[in-house]
């Protein structure tokens, strides 16, 4: 995949640290291409629990216990038993194979830290928006934010166990997303399910480089 903001990256191992004294977070030797993936949503919808499962190394998580202030600010509604929330970004670090290395950077979903979007949305390949089907109308003004900036992505929807079950055409209508852009059901809380979110991503970001090129 051809991209500008595919960078290299060094091998190697990196030296312990104090919470790591054996380098067991180290990249492997043969790692040559970094990618920076987003994945994007609205308050509650699974974000850092996907970039937890999936994850490789234990993941930086900006988590933090919501409070009375939040009342009245943060929407709750469909998510009430909700009791923290991101206030900057996780991060977290997948190994596609034995030189690609995807770096996760899971954004904070109130509108109050969008701010934060253009550094953490600078250099990315792609995003995966992560819905939730009981709350559709909340990733509206997301998904217009990417479009605007010319982000590709996908949509991944979290299966909540008291989620009502839609058929991905459905969904479409719903947020009027565009033929092109893929659909997926993605369970969070699984890291079979979150990579295959990933790939599906990564396979819709070939698929528009390859068509890029077309004379």
């Amino acid at each position: 995949m051809h991209s500008k903001v595919s960078d290299p990256v060094g091998g190697g191992q990196l030296a312990g640290t104090a919470d790591d004294p054996i380098g067991e977070d180290a990249l492997p030797d043969t790692a040559r291409l970094g990618v920076k993936l987003v994945v994007a949503g609205a308050f509650g919808v699974g974000k850092t629990t996907m970039v937890r499962s999936v994850s490789e190394i234990r993941p930086l998580v900006t988590e933090e216990t919501m409070t009375q202030a939040s009342l009245g600010v943060d929407s709750t509604a469909g998510v009430e038993t909700k009791t923290t929330t991101t206030v900057a970004m996780d991060f977290g670090r997948i190994t596609v194979d034995e030189e690609m290395i995807l770096y996760l950077f899971g954004t904070p979903g109130q509108e109050r830290f969008w701010f934060l979007w253009n550094g953490l949305f600078e250099g990315a390949l792609g995003a995966v928006v992560l819905v939730d089907t009981r709350r559709l109308e909340e990733s509206f003004g997301i998904l217009e934010k990417l479009e605007e900036s010319g982000t590709p992505f996908i949509v991944a929807i979290n299966t909540f166990p008291d989620s009502v079950s839609y058929s991905t055409d459905e969904v479409r209508q719903a947020l009027d997303l565009p033929p092109g852009v893929p659909i997926v059901e993605c369970d969070a809380r699984r890291r079979d399910s979150s990579r295959d979110a990933l790939l599906t991503l990564m396979h819709h970001l070939q698929k528009l480089a390859d068509a890029s090129e077309l004379p």
